[in-house]
């Protein structure tokens, strides 16, 4: 691998409303905005938002299809755009730079309007 080198993309189904809730009740975040319409019309949202770390675990899920679980060495995450449901997530990742003993990666998951929902930065140990 090098610099530049780009990842299969992971292509989620698109979200529903029953997977919010089913997140809801995996993750223990039970906000209604994430699974009561009215409530999230009421906030101002124009209905459910899905929970930020669904789809950062879109990207986690993405990793450890590219590399092993035990090589990854950092990892972080910025949220950018909400996601809601009927939205088909896909996430890309790339190499943008290396060290000695360590690749430094990119991952993003996007909508397919091409709308960045989550953006992550990782480094994986060089085997």
């Amino acid at each position: 691998m090098k610099i530049g080198y780009e990842f299969a993309p992971l292509v989620k189904d698109e979200i529903t409303h029953t997977q919010l809730v089913r997140y809801a009740g995996a993750s223990g975040d039970f906000n209604p905005i994430h699974t009561v319409v009215p409530i999230a019309e009421e906030a101002g949202l124009g209905g459910v938002i899905a929970h930020g770390l669904l789809i950062m675990g879109f990207i986690g899920q993405a990793i450890d299809q590219w590399f092993a679980v035990e090589d990854l060495a950092k990892f972080s995450a910025r949220f950018k755009v909400m996601t809601r449901p009927g939205e088909k997530i896909t996430v890309q990742g790339y190499i943008v730079d290396e060290t000695e003993n360590r690749w430094i990666c990119k991952a993003e998951a996007v909508n397919e309007a091409g709308e960045v929902k989550v953006q992550a930065k990782f480094e994986v140990f060089k085997k």
